[in-house]
């Protein structure tokens, strides 16, 4: 008899999955992205909302894994199961393009970092050069995961491994000059920053939190590999807590080290600078060669995130059914072309982009929440029916609790995201439903709507009008 966990991924092999999804570019920009917002206090206060937010999220996706097995690919599939054909596949179109626009912004942080020793040639990671290289190096890693997702995710954990190595140096660098008088100055603002009340400064670093913990849902999406059931919850828990200490660490510590308004005029990637004001010009050195590495191991693991979440789409036929195609080492094929055409064509329109680097961070961070936010929700609907938790009834109360959190933060989310990028979320749902959901529903013969989902539809044809109307006038701006 075969074996029937072979080929499957262990519980250190999720754990890597969540990890190295999570540790990527956004971790390397925290000290500059927060000191440009806030100082110690406002960033432990705005910690203390994402840290609890995210690690709700975090136990909704934990116990949904639990109580509901047959779920699959799990972060488009619970919004379906919850909420309909439509919002799943809203659910997972957003969380496709998101990922795309987050691999666009791995490839512009990449040609910055090169920037720093080269910038005549790579300039602010958007020249002519570093896109033909940002090019190269997409259908590189395209054909290397072509040969199989097994192989992909063990140079994933080797990468995870190397790339947490010059964090953790930059760390105990960061504690070997810890400096009071200069924490205690920075504490409330520190001087030579804009005044801005609390609430602002707490506002204006929540999109980046939400970018730095993308990636929590990395073992439920390959929930389908796992070699036991239960290993995706307990990874899903193991990665967060790992990187939201290294998280925290990284963004309070330089405050400890440097005035304020030296670490938020450093260059991104922000921690290396951060470091070069500590030890000198080998510490930008040091982490901008970890940047690289930490990035290219992420895009590893998005590309790997983005074609499972098109294929399983496809699968459940919420997607058509051309992305559903695998090879012969178990890649989803089609949805791995699909997915590197449509980052190659973003990283290509850079050239024209005013402020490539903060714009596709932030797009990123926005149309992750819609999945995030129905998720969360489905969490809150399982609890209150009880599937599930026959075996575990008092659980109920307690898991409900949790996701009704989830529920709040994600909303608070969207209102600190602001209507702008709501509504530029909303142009790029209007042809994606138009050109995905529509081919899907003809090829099953399926009415398109419910009467409910029609009222989104609508809702969404409305936000997307005003979003290219704006972007049209000039009152948008990306």
């Amino acid at each position: 008899m075969a074996d029937k966990s072979a080929g499957k991924l262990s519980l250190f092999s999720l754990t890597a999955m969540v990890v190295g999804s999570m540790v990527g570019a956004g971790i390397f920009n925290l000290p500059g992205r927060f000191a440009t917002a806030t100082g110690p206090f406002g960033a432990i206060i705005a910690w203390a909302i994402a840290g609890t937010g995210m690690y709700m999220l975090a136990r909704v996706f934990q116990a949904l894994a639990e109580k509901r097995p047959d779920i699959d690919s799990g972060v488009f599939a619970y919004a379906k199961a919850g909420f309909g054909d439509y919002m799943g596949f809203l659910s997972a179109f957003g969380y496709w393009l998101g990922s795309c626009l987050g691999n666009v912004f791995y490839w512009v942080l990449i040609g910055s970092t090169l920037g720093r020793f080269f910038p005549e040639i790579f300039g602010d990671g958007s020249t002519a050069t570093a896109i033909m290289v940002s090019l190269a190096g997409i259908w590189l890693f395209h054909f290397m995961i072509l040969r199989g997702v097994e192989q992909a995710t063990f140079i994933n954990m080797v990468v995870t491994i190397a790339k947490i190595v010059p964090l953790i140096v930059a760390i105990l660098a960061f504690i070997f000059f810890f400096n009071y008088a200069q924490f205690s100055e920075n504490f409330f603002g520190g001087v030579g920053m804009p005044e801005k009340t609390l609430l602002a400064q707490v506002r204006d670093t929540m999109l980046i939190t939400v970018f730095v913990f993308l990636g929590i849902e990395g073992a439920s999406v390959y929930s389908r590999f796992a070699k036991k059931r239960s290993d995706v919850g307990s990874a899903t828990i193991l990665g967060f807590v790992a990187v939201t200490g290294l998280m925290v660490a990284v963004t309070m510590l330089p405050f400890a080290t440097a005035p304020r308004a030296y670490i938020a005029g450093v260059a991104n990637p922000s921690l290396a600078g951060a470091l070069e004001l500590v030890v000198g010009h080998w510490g930008a050195i040091f982490i901008s060669i970890g940047v690289l590495v930490s990035v290219l191991g992420a895009y590893l693991a998005w590309s790997l995130i983005c074609a499972e979440v098109l294929f399983a789409a496809a699968k459940s036929k919420d997607m058509p059914k051309l992305f559903a195609a695998q090879n012969g080492n178990r890649v989803p094929a089609n949805a791995l072309w699909m997915t590197n055409i449509v980052v190659s064509l973003f990283v290509i329109s850079t050239y024209w982009s005013r402020d490539a680097f903060n714009f596709m961070l932030d797009m990123t961070s926005v149309t992750s929440l819609l999945p995030y936010l129905l998720v969360a929700g489905y969490g809150v609907l399982l609890a209150r029916s009880g599937v599930g938790y026959e075996k575990t009834p008092n659980e109920r109360g307690r898991d409900q609790v949790f996701a009704w959190i989830a529920v709040v933060y994600t909303l608070f989310m969207f209102v600190a995201a602001g209507l702008k990028y709501v509504l530029l979320v909303a142009v790029l749902f209007v042809p994606g439903t138009i050109l995905l959901y529509f081919w899907a529903r003809r090829e099953q013969k399926a009415r398109l709507f419910t009467p409910i989902e029609l009222v989104i539809f609508g809702v969404t044809l409305v936000a997307g009008a005003i979003g290219t109307y704006g972007l049209l006038t000039g009152i948008i701006t990306p």
